[in-house]
C-alpha cells in the first residue's frame, strides 16, 4: 500500500514539496450528477428559473471553483490553471443533469482536486438557484473519471 504524501514522520499535516517534479501537461476529468423533480429540470431547461440561467451561472462557477481550488483544499498547489471545460447533459428520463469538467494545466502537480471542485461547485450552484422550487434535489456520483501526465501517468475509470 501506498504511504500518504501529506503527512510528515511524525504524522503532521504537509504540504507536498513539488519542487523537485518535472513541468509536465497534465488533465483531469471529472463527474457529478444532480438529480431533481421533472419539473425542475423542465424549468431549467427552458430558463424558467427566476435566479437567472442555471447552467450558464453553475458553468462560471465551476470555473471559478476550479481556478480557487488551491484556497479551499488546505494542502492543494495554488495552480496556473491553463484550461478549464464545463458541460452539462440535461437527462429527461432519469430527471437528472450529468455535469462533466475537465482541467488542464502545465505543472508539476495535477489537476484533480481542481476538477472535482468544479463539479461540486457547479452542482451546488444549481442546488442554489433552483432550492425555491425543490429542496429534494440530490447530488450525486461525484467521481475522477481520468487523469493524465505525471509520474503515475494515465488513468481512467473503468
Amino acid at each position: 500500500m501506498k504511504k500518504l504524501t501529506h503527512l510528515d514522520k511524525q504524522g503532521r499535516a504537509k504540504m507536498v514539496d513539488v519542487s523537485e517534479k518535472p513541468v509536465t501537461h497534465r488533465m483531469a476529468t471529472a463527474r457529478g450528477s444532480v438529480y431533481m423533480k421533472p419539473e425542475t429540470l423542465k424549468l431549467i431547461e427552458d430558463k424558467n428559473i427566476s435566479k437567472g440561467d442555471v447552467l450558464c451561472v453553475a458553468r462560471i462557477a465551476g470555473i471559478m471553483a476550479a481556478k480557487k481550488t488551491g484556497n479551499l483544499i488546505p494542502m492543494c498547489h495554488p495552480l496556473n490553471i491553463a484550461s478549464v471545460k464545463i458541460d452539462f447533459n440535461p437527462d429527461s428520463k432519469k430527471n437528472k443533469i450529468d455535469i462533466e469538467a475537465q482541467v488542464k494545466v502545465i505543472g508539476q502537480t495535477g489537476v484533480e482536486m481542481e476538477a472535482l471542485t468544479a463539479i461540486s461547485v457547479a452542482a451546488l450552484t444549481i442546488y442554489d438557484m433552483c432550492k425555491a422550487v425543490d429542496k429534494e434535489m440530490t447530488i450525486s456520483d461525484i467521481m475522477l473519471v481520468e487523469k493524465r501526465g505525471g509520474r503515475s501517468g494515465i488513468f481512467k475509470r473503468k
